[in-house]
């Protein structure tokens, strides 16, 4: 019987890891895309729309790795994100091993853009935005601010898509975190 319900209790964890991802494969809106377009891209909205989708998609992995509650989380996310991918009808299958270098070029430059001290975090978020999709990044300008609120903004609905489906951490009120930590004196 703990096999099964220990199977069980993965499948749960694949399902809602499904199900987080799933608004990371939602579509970039039409504004940010046009946006995108005329400010980085010269025009072409498809390299705009890969840029957006692949921005949500690596902050959503990010957010998982650095947010969810159980550490098996992140890496569920990122094998629903593989999957996503590789039923992607916008990617040709000849092409896949390019997409999946490309992502992972974005995971890494995005977790360091996260990583940035202070206020610099945002706009380390739009400055990497607009310099994968070819833009001007060098000076914090209105156009690295407009990117840097779309990233926030996948950010946050990452965030929140993450407690929603796999829950918010809940302690009795009489034990504080440091003791769950094991740092309590």
């Amino acid at each position: 019987m703990a096999l099964f319900s220990l199977w069980r209790k993965a499948r749960e964890l694949q399902k809602k890891a499904d199900s987080y991802v799933s608004g990371l494969l939602r579509e970039p809106s039409p504004d940010d895309v046009t946006w995108l377009a005329t400010a980085a891209t010269r025009g072409d909205e498809d390299h705009a729309s890969w840029e957006l989708r692949y921005a949500r998609r690596a902050i959503g992995q990010l957010v998982a790795q650095r947010d969810a509650l159980d550490d098996r989380t992140a890496s569920l996310v990122a094998q629903a994100l593989t999957a996503a991918f590789e039923a992607d009808a916008h990617i040709d299958r000849e092409r896949f091993g390019l997409v999946e270098r490309q992502f992972n070029a974005r995971v890494s430059a995005y977790r360091d853009a996260l990583g940035a001290r202070g206020t610099d975090a945002a706009s380390r978020l739009g400055q990497t935005l607009l310099a994968f999709a070819g833009g001007s990044f060098r000076d914090v300008d209105d156009k690295v601010r407009r990117a840097a609120d779309i990233v926030g903004a996948y950010e946050r609905e990452a965030n929140d898509a993450l407690r929603s489906v796999f829950g918010i951490a809940a302690l009795p009120e009489h034990i504080p975190p440091s003791a769950v930590a094991g740092t309590s004196n």
